[in-house]
Order: structure tokens, then sequence, then C-alpha cells
């Protein structure tokens, strides 16, 4: 089959947690045979970022990381849809598309008929921001992909849409996975943005002060630290290395003996069950992972063997020492996790979910092929 993906961005992971899973995703399906366009928008804040900070080389490192991702730019006001579709079987728009976009390919559909349209959703703005994701017009859309079983019952109950299915985010295990070492060069590596203040706290709790007791030897990468925060993690202790390529990722975790997930506050007060990405590539890759408190309520994982939860600073700092001074522990938890992420939660399995939503909805309509002979859009 031939899909068309029209997400925020594939190239650019800056402040884009959601490019690991599209590039996994992706992967997967071009290595069963089908083919795969991801349509971005050309001024994407995303991508205008990375360049404007790290410059066009991130672009090409990110190029050839991955050589056979198929992508094109579009402006609004020009796409054409018509010569963009032609030959789709699936299309998937992502919710951090524009509004108008989401309704115009809706209108596409209603008008060709001609292939399979869903909506993405894996973000919180179900529940922070519920009057702007009543402005996506989805009367032609298939259904939904929810990531999470809150946000598809959300879905349901205001009647955004009629059909929604659960696709929780997981690894790309073509990517994701242990590089063992005899060497590290720290303790606890903490890979995350600092975002719009949406965990500050939470991030001082569970790992700016808990590393600083410990005078544990700690690397954070991520972007959008502000000043005051940059200082908090220099007066810690706590070595800033900036933003880091989510593919090169377990490169990095390979060098620590620890990590530690700290949710945002919505997935811990009102989306419980929504792990993020970070908790699937920490344990995708071996490494021991400690998590401020969240309600793994639809049972994607077994707390306290694959991974560990402290409820207070408190007890992160002491499961810290405990992952820490205890190798044998240590092991044992880091080798729980992968296994389950192996057994249940690698893109390879998300894409058979995704190949049966499309069978109970009549695809495939064509065989398709691994080529794509379009237009430019």
């Amino acid at each position: 089959m031939r899909f068309v993906l029209f997400y925020h961005s594939v190239v650019s992971d800056w402040n884009n947690g959601n490019a690991h899973f599209l590039r996994g995703v992706i992967t997967e399906l071009q290595a069963r045979g089908h083919a795969v366009l991801v349509c971005e928008p050309r001024s994407g804040w995303s991508r205008t970022n990375l360049v404007a900070e790290y410059g066009a080389a991130a672009i090409t490192h990110f190029q050839q990381a991955f050589p056979g991702l198929h992508y094109a730019f579009y402006d609004l006001a020009s796409l054409d849809l018509d010569a963009t579709l032609d030959s789709a079987d699936v299309v998937i728009v992502h919710e951090w598309s524009d509004p108008q976009l989401v309704q115009r390919i809706g209108a596409h559909r209603a008008r060709t008929q001609s292939y399979t349209l869903l909506f993405h959703d894996t973000h919180h703005r179900s529940v922070t921001a519920p009057a702007a994701m009543r402005a996506y017009d989805l009367r032609h859309y298939d259904g939904v992909l929810a990531f999470g079983a809150k946000v598809r019952n959300l879905y349901l109950q205001h009647g955004w849409a009629e059909h929604v299915w659960v696709w929780h985010e997981a690894a790309d295990t073509r990517l994701f996975y242990p590089r063992p070492t005899s060497t590290y060069s720290g303790d606890v590596v903490w890979i995350g943005n600092w975002g719009d203040e949406e965990r500050s706290n939470e991030l001082r709790e569970f790992l700016i002060n808990p590393v600083r007791e410990l005078h544990a030897c700690a690397r954070v990468y991520g972007v959008r630290y502000p000043p005051a925060a940059l200082q908090e993690l220099s007066a810690a202790g706590m070595e800033y290395a900036g933003w880091l390529p989510n593919y090169q990722a377990p490169q990095v975790l390979a060098q620590f003996r620890a990590t530690v997930h700290v949710l945002r506050r919505p997935y811990v007060e009102s989306l419980p069950g929504i792990p993020t990405i970070r908790v699937f590539e920490a344990l995708a890759c071996g490494i021991p992972l400690i998590c401020s408190p969240w309600d793994d309520c639809e049972h994607l994982f077994a707390p306290g063997v694959d991974f560990l939860i402290a409820h207070s600073g408190a007890e992160m700092q002491r499961l810290l020492q405990q992952v820490l001074s205890d190798a044998e522990f240590a092991q044992t938890l880091a080798r729980n996790g992968l296994r389950t992420i192996r057994e249940r939660h690698t893109c390879r399995h998300r894409v058979d979910e995704l190949l049966a939503v499309c069978a109970e909805l009549g695809q495939p309509r064509s065989q398709g092929g691994t080529s794509w002979p379009m237009a430019s859009i």
C-alpha cells in the first residue's frame, strides 16, 4: 500500500518527541514493502528552530541516518491535494496539523472516496485545550488513532469522532537497542526538554535534588532550558549538553548507569496510562529506569519489575543509590524492561496494529508499490 503522512516533522526532532515513533513506523512499513511519503509544513517550528540553532548540518546528518525516508515540504496555500494524494491508499494526519489542512483533506476524502483517512493524536491537548481540538473538522475521517485510552475516551465522549483506536507509541528497536560497555561516562543521564513549566518543580524534586544529594555524575540533554534552569543544573553539578539528535540517544544511554524519567504534569494528572516515548526508549536500550509517579492503568509494563517508580524526591534518591551501587539489581531491572519492550512495544507491533485498523476499514484497496511517482507538492 501507499501511505501519505501529514506530520509536523520527520526531519527534525527538536522539541518533537513524536519523531522517534514516526521514523520507526515508516521504517517498518517500508521493510514490509509499503511506500511511505511524509508531508511536513515548510515553515514548521521544529525544523526552523533546529536549523536556527544548529545549522543545515543537522538536516544533513538526519538524511545520512535515514537515507530511505521520503518527505516533502508543503505550503498550505498552494498545496495541491489532488496531486499529492492521487495514488494514496492510506492517509494519516497528525494532531499538530493546521485545522485548515485537516478540513481540506477531509473534504478531499469525501469527494474522492479513494483512500482510508485517519487522524493521529499524540498530545495532551484533548484535556488541556479541548476548545482547540473542537476546531478540527473530522466529519469525513474514517477514525482516530489515539495514543492512550483516556484520549480515546475523550474523543468518544465529546463526539469528536465515531471510531477511535488506541495506538500507543513504541520503540524503534532497529535503532534503540543495548550497546554493551565496560566503562561509563557517568552515573545518571536525563534526556528531555525543560518545556513550558509543565514539570519544573518535578524536575527539581525527582532529578536535580537527588543528583545533588548523591553527588552523582550526571548529564542533561534537551532544549528550551531558560537561563535560570541552566543555573540550577550547574549548581547541582550537572553537565548540560544541549540538543541530542534522537537517533544518537542509544549511544548516549549506553554511557550511563541509570536514567530518570519525569512526566509532564498533564500526563500525571489527566492522562494516566500514557508513559510518553522516553520510557520506551530507555527500556529498549537496556538501561535501568526510575520514573516519577505515574499510573500504568493500561498495564503496558510491570512497574517495580520493568522499571522503578519513586513517589517522592527522597525515594528517588534512595532508588538511584540502590541502582548505582547494586550492579546485579540494576542488570535485572534493565533485562526485565528490555524483554517487555521486545515482546510488546516495538514499532513492529504498532505497524501490526495499524494494518489491522486499515484492514478493518477495508484496506488494502490496492497493493501499491515501493516507489512513489508523484509530482512535487
